[in-house]
Parts: C-alpha cells; structure tokens; sequence
C-alpha cells in the first residue's frame, strides 16, 4: 500500500492517480470516499457537523483503505492529525509526503473556495500555519519526502517510482 499525505492542494489526488495507473494499483481517494458515504461534501461536513466528527469518520476510512495492501491511497491534508491514523498509514506502507511551500500552495490555491480550511481572511498566513503545525506530522508518517516544487505529474510520478525501487521490499507493497 502507497500513501500520499501533505498540505492541501500539493498534489496527492492528481499525483495518486496517474502513480496508481503506472503501477496498475487501484487509486482510492479518501476525501471522495467520505463524501461519497456522507452524500455531501467536505466543506459542508466541516459546517454542518464539525471537524472533529469529520476526523472520526476520515480515521475510520483511512484504517479501511490502509488494510488493502495493493492500492495507491491519497489521503486528506489534515489526515496526520490523528495518532492512530500516523502510525497505521506508516506500518501499514509505504507512505509519501508531497511537500509543498505555503507560497506554492497560496497560488494553486487562492481562488479554491471548496477547501474549508482556507475560507478565511488571510488564507496564506491559514496555510503557513497548516504547514507549521502539520510538517513534522508528515515527516514522521512518511517513510519518503518529495519536494513538489515545478516538476510535472509525471516527474513527481518518476521520483516516487525511483524511491519505492530504492526502497527495501516489504510484504506491503
């Protein structure tokens, strides 16, 4: 099982998809999966119901999607939140953090009014503070860190590949 973590927007459904294809894993992605059982969306479960039963449920699918060891899992921005959830990802997987900069995330961003956590006055000092509280939650989930940056989809594909060659075989994968 691979997963993706990082901050909203830096790549892990778009990245996850085309790296579940090149590795012919199915591609699941969290996000859409608990809207899916929801019947809306997540902003809407972040108004309605509030973060922490949206948590709740993002844990109990993760632990469900983490338990197929052949797929290709993005995972939520906020997913790392939750110890539970950092440790079964890591033991579970191999598990890849997208990092992205808040700068890099403010202008793929700016104009997204579907991520609840950005609806705000200042959604770059938001994202700064997202990335300070959540960088050292990433690291410690992922066994690898790739650098998004300005690479294509398909390099940062190539980069992930190129890590999980290099990587020791586990029964996992």
């Amino acid at each position: 099982m691979i997963s993706l973590v990082g901050l909203p927007g830096s790549g892990k459904s778009t990245v996850g998809r085309q790296l579940a294809r090149r590795l012919q894993l199915p591609f699941f992605d969290s996000d859409h999966i608990i809207e899916e059982r929801l019947g809306y969306s997540i902003r809407e479960a972040f108004e309605r119901d509030g973060e922490a039963y949206f948590r709740d449920m993002e844990e109990a699918v993760l632990d469900e999607l983490s338990q197929n060891p052949r797929a290709v899992i993005s995972t939520g921005g906020g997913a790392v939140l939750r110890p539970g959830t950092r440790q079964r990802l890591h033991s579970r997987g191999q598990v890849v953090y997208l990092k992205s900069t808040p700068d890099e995330l403010f202008r793929r961003l700016r104009h997204d009014v579907n991520r609840p956590l950005l609806q705000v006055a200042d959604p770059l000092t938001r994202l700064r503070d997202l990335y300070t509280v959540r960088d050292p939650l990433y690291r410690e989930t992922a066994h690898f860190v790739i650098e998004t940056g300005r690479p294509s989809v398909g390099t940062l594909v190539n980069m992930i590949v190129m890590q999980l060659d290099l990587a020791p075989a586990t029964p996992q994968r």
